[in-house]
């Protein structure tokens, strides 16, 4: 008998009409919920998304969207600087929900969400879902196991090219919509989400520089958040490492990279290359294929075609939502990326900033 899907008979509302509320509609599809309804910036855009992505209706407003009994966890997929507040309206309704991230723009409002997702006893997830690429899974299962050895360092990027030149232009450039960290808040959080959750060890010192390097686009004069982010880290581990983030970088278009070296292994993975793991060695370093044959019981959990069959970002983004949903059903899936996990993103970028602003190291704090 086959398995029930994980959203089966839940109903589902989403808060936006761009492309990561697209994103996150066809993840909830796959995981076989029901698209209620769905508001935006206007009751017009909010229905013509709803039609677009095939959602039963639109609603008018968040609070109306609310008020629809039929809708049991919702998706908040606006700017960052409306996350806080409509995630907050959502768990006072009662209900589950999946924030993107930035979970909120300061650490006291990230804080603040942690505490009411547990006070109400809601599953309150956050998509950092490179955790789900199934060969990112084996790099955590292969230094847990001690494969790799004591980690010695890191090296890792993320870096896009979509806000190259002044005529690039996006609602994240403006501070009141994006926050006072755009690059690192956006792409750099996914980063050291990686990095903390591949390694098992936290992050607890940064030095570095952020850098605007295009402050007048083509809709916005006198921008303050950072094009690019360069540190150095230190973990409580002993290790160190470097992170580049860069949202300038011409020809790269989503090329988060993560190389950790141990003392008996390296692992480097790439994002824009997720079907291959490289094992290095000081003798017969290897590519391992995505490959139930060759996995860990981890990465295979993910695997949902066989090998040599491509999967990659949707593959990912259908895994996260459908772990949402199975932790709202009362299961505990491991590495489901919470409410603590946005937090810690919010207290790492807190940090970055503060890293910038000084000629020294800076503590982030636990």
């Amino acid at each position: 008998m086959t398995a029930a899907l994980p959203g089966a008979g839940l109903g589902v509302g989403v808060v936006g009409g761009g492309f990561m509320a697209q994103v996150h509609a066809r993840s909830a599809r796959l995981a076989g919920a029901r698209l209620v309804g769905l508001s935006s910036s206007s009751p017009e855009s909010a229905a013509r998304a709803a039609q677009q992505l095939g959602f039963e209706r639109g609603h008018a407003s968040l609070e109306d969207l609310l008020a629809d009994e039929s809708i049991d966890v919702v998706h908040v997929c606006t700017p960052n600087a409306l996350h806080a507040e409509q995630a907050a309206a959502v768990l006072a309704s009662g209900r589950d929900v999946v924030c993107e991230k930035p979970l909120a723009t300061t650490v006291a409002d990230a804080a603040a969400l942690v505490e009411q997702a547990a006070s109400a006893g809601r599953t309150a997830t956050v998509p950092f879902v490179y955790r789900f690429h199934p060969l990112v899974r084996e790099a955590r299962d292969r230094v847990a196991r001690g494969d790799t050895g004591r980690v010695l360092t890191v090296a890792a990027s993320y870096l896009q090219d979509w806000l190259l030149t002044a005529d690039d232009d996006n609602w994240r450039v403006d501070a009141d919509l994006g926050g006072a960290s755009r690059a690192f808040a956006d792409i750099g959080s996914h980063l050291v989400d990686l990095v903390e959750f591949v390694t098992g060890d936290r992050i607890v010192r940064i030095a570095g520089r952020t850098r605007t390097f295009v402050a007048d686009r083509a809709q916005h004069r006198g921008v303050t958040n950072e094009d690019a982010a360069a540190l150095v880290v230190e973990t409580a581990g002993g290790a160190v490492g470097t992170l580049l983030v860069s949202q300038v970088a011409p020809g790269r278009k989503n090329r988060l990279h993560l190389e950790v070296a141990g003392a008996a292994e390296s692992l480097a993975f790439d994002q824009e290359h997720p079907e291959t793991l490289w094992l290095g060695r000081r003798e017969g370093s290897v590519l391992l294929p995505r490959d139930a044959a060759q996995n860990s019981d981890a990465a295979n959990r993910y695997s949902v075609v066989p090998s040599g069959h491509p999967q990659g970002y949707p593959d990912a983004f259908a895994a996260f939502v459908a772990d949402s949903y199975a932790a709202a059903r009362g299961e505990d899936p491991d590495g489901l990326p919470r409410f603590t996990d946005g937090l810690r993103a919010a207290v790492v970028t807190e940090s970055v900033l503060r890293a910038a602003a000084t000629d020294g190291w800076v503590d982030v704090p636990a």
